[in-house]
């Protein structure tokens, strides 16, 4: 049997979700203030959608902290799992938000108040610089790391309502027009919505320990096939340790035996060069073996 280490990454994530968190706890308290004092809707909407921000924020910070404990006795791959349950977490708590800004703004529809147009323009001006500056932070490791992503969509989106509530701001001004508020605030919403979806749909997958995005199942039994000595491969597994680190369990036929821990070296070196497996275990069975009783594996 054979594992690899993974690559601490923890370090540089953790300064990014503390800066993360200090900006955007800080516009929170800005922007809701000037949304009340402006009476403007989409501010305070926008407002709310930060404030779920630095709480996703914070779940996927801690995660990123517990990734750094060692394994223990009764978590023996440690809890880097934390990362995706948090990606997950950010993903339900954008559509809950999504949820009572779209109930918020209908109410004013019937009853349109209003707004001071010029305030609410220039916090949102702010409230996009804010919120892409922190998007940036995490823009780098979106690609490789669901938890990076989900903070990414939640600053993102937040750029986007901020966006939404200086088009709504400027129609105001324009035309006196109060329900270009709620309706934005519903629209933008439903963008927010749409684009968080994935996110969810990769946070459930991974907690089922779906293959990661990115590796083919097929790509690597073929490698493995491939490999001097192998006639045959089976129990193939592979999932997510992490948002940043993948697993890999199989077993190898190899008729006239394991060639040794530097074969088996090499393997998990190949792996985790080719396919970004970080950590694998390998058993190796003979031909004299009696057939193991976990082969074939059906994968669907």
């Amino acid at each position: 049997m054979g594992s690899g280490h993974q690559h601490d990454q923890a370090p540089a994530a953790s300064r990014a979700f503390g800066w993360a968190i200090a900006l955007n706890t800080s516009f929170v308290a800005v922007e809701a203030g000037f949304g009340f004092a402006a009476g403007s809707l989409g501010l305070l909407a926008d407002a709310a959608h930060n404030l779920t921000d630095v709480a996703g924020l914070l779940i996927a910070w801690g995660a990123v902290r517990l990734t750094r404990r060692r394994p223990t006795a009764r978590h023996t791959y440690g809890l880097g799992r934390t990362t995706i349950l948090a990606a997950l977490a950010n993903a339900i708590a954008i559509l809950a938000g999504v949820g009572a800004i779209v109930w918020e703004a209908s109410q004013r529809f019937a009853e349109p108040t209003p707004v001071s147009a010029g305030l609410v323009l220039w916090v949102a001006l702010a409230g996009i610089a804010v919120n892409a500056g922190t998007a940036l932070l995490f823009l780098k490791d979106r690609h490789n790391d669901l938890n990076a992503r989900g903070a990414f969509l939640h600053m993102a989106a937040d750029a986007a309502v901020s966006g939404g509530v200086v088009i709504s701001a400027l129609v105001i001004l324009a035309t006196g027009w109060l329900i270009v508020d709620p309706i934005t605030a519903i629209a933008v919403s439903l963008v927010v919505a749409w684009s968080t979806f994935g996110l969810l749909k990769s946070g459930v997958h991974l907690s089922l320990d779906g293959v990661p995005m990115g590796i083919s199942l097929a790509d690597v039994e073929r490698w493995l096939r491939a490999l001097p000595g192998v006639t045959d491969v089976h129990d193939l597994h592979i999932w997510s340790l992490s948002t940043t680190s993948v697993a890999m369990t199989v077993h190898l036929v190899m008729p006239d035996g394991s060639p040794g821990n530097g074969f088996l070296d090499r393997i998990m070196e190949g792996l985790e060069h080719e396919f970004h497996i970080e950590h694998s275990t390998i058993q190796i069975e003979s031909r004299d073996d009696p057939a193991c009783r976990l082969a074939p594996t059906e994968v669907p």
